[in-house]
């Protein structure tokens, strides 16, 4: 029994290890030995763009990012604004017709509140570019940021593009800050991957596919940003990180608020990979099957195997005194994440506090999201998460 939990406890610390140290040394190594990818040249003629900006109930804060969008540089006869209304209730809409729709932004209205898939679904019956751009309703994207995205499709292999997310926030009131670290270190991992040939999932906040790699509907519980690039390879596409192509990503103001997103952001992202499963089989697939592996499922493991630890450490504690001391350091580590979670808005929050925050914050919702995709459970629709409008140089 000292063995098994032993090897229990072991298990999330050597996952999280090779998910996060090994397997992006390995990206690294070998990249080494192969060409990188270049952003193309801007082609002679623009081609036709559709952005797409799935929405419910942001009246508070899709001003902002409307607005950037309209300052976009990008011909403007080649380029088509289109926001997706989830059967919003707050008056998104009407904000939309009233103050938008002479300027050229265009409303599709769903009759039913079905998810953001479904609305992604929908949008291309209605959208004319031969790239579809998607961007969440709540980020800004630079005037300067569209054209890099779309010149990455003059790589007639490129079938997705994904931006380059930037998270901004105030970090000396919220306790949030360890997300801005953890997203510089996903880009990373992206431009690695590109290098290796092709991303494994793009930004959900703004990302570019082309027309007929998301002609096909996505089953609604599924997530169009993570399928985006396992459509594009079962169609014969990579998929690339476009370093140029910046996104403004401000935090959520709380960890409470965050541990919401991330449950179903996780779930979500389960339920896909085991619908595209077959994408890891390396028979098929070679190293973009290593890649889908070791990115996304060797990352999610150890939130389904840790409470199970913390059981197999509990036990090697009435034991072992080293033991003993381990559990009272991952009671202490919960308790600094407990008062993180729950830190008041608006007052400064100490850094350490913040990192254990995230960590419990992250761990919580990993192992919750699991529970609702071995249940199945479907969640179609979504609430936006909360966001302070940041004002970027």
């Amino acid at each position: 029994m000292t063995w098994l939990a032993l090897t229990v406890l072991l298990a999330p610390i050597a996952l999280v290890l090779y998910a996060y140290v090994v397997y992006p040394a390995i990206l690294w190594l070998v990249g080494r030995t192969r060409e990188p990818w270049t952003l193309p040249p801007e082609p002679p003629e623009w081609p036709s763009v559709s952005i797409t900006v799935p929405a419910y109930n942001t009246g508070a804060a899709i001003r902002p990012t409307l607005d950037h969008l309209l300052a976009i540089d990008y011909p403007r006869d080649r380029l088509q604004i289109v926001v997706i209304s989830d059967a919003s209730s707050d008056g998104t809409d009407e904000l939309v017709k009233s103050e938008y729709g002479s300027r050229g932004v265009e409303l599709i209205r769903l009759p039913q509140r079905m998810g953001k898939t479904a609305a992604e679904n929908i949008a291309v019956g209605y959208v004319r570019g031969e790239i579809i751009v998607n961007v969440d309703a709540t980020i800004l994207i630079p005037p300067a940021s569209l054209k890099p995205l779309v010149r990455a499709f003059g790589d007639p292999d490129v079938g997705v593009a994904s931006g380059r997310d930037v998270s901004v926030g105030a970090v000396t009131v919220e306790g949030n800050q360890a997300e801005s670290g953890y997203v510089g270190y996903e880009m990373r991992i992206r431009e690695l991957e590109t290098r290796m040939g092709s991303i494994v999932g793009a930004s959900g906040c703004f990302y570019g596919i082309r027309r007929e790699v998301h002609a096909e509907p996505l089953p609604v519980e599924l997530s169009w940003d993570f399928a985006s690039a396992l459509v594009a390879r079962e169609h014969g596409f990579r998929s690339v990180s476009v370093a140029e192509a910046v996104c403004i990503v401000p935090r959520a103001k709380a960890l409470r608020t965050e541990l919401r997103r991330k449950v179903r952001t996780m779930a979500r992202g389960l339920s896909t990979l085991f619908y595209k499963r077959a994408l890891m089989d390396p028979m098929r697939y070679g190293s973009f099957a290593f890649m889908l592996a070791s990115h996304k499922l060797m990352r999610w493991l150890p939130y389904l195997v840790t409470p199970f630890a913390f059981v197999a450490l509990g036990w090697l504690a009435l034991e072992a005194p080293l033991a003993r001391w381990l559990l009272a350091g991952a009671v202490l580590g919960i308790a600094l994440g407990i008062m993180g979670i729950r830190w008041p808005q608006g007052r400064a929050v100490p850094r350490v506090v913040s990192l254990f925050g995230f960590a419990l914050a992250a761990f919580t919702a990993g192992f919750l999201a699991w529970v609702d995709a071995i249940r199945q459970k479907r969640m179609p629709t979504w609430e936006p998460t909360p966001r302070p409008g940041p004002q970027p140089s």
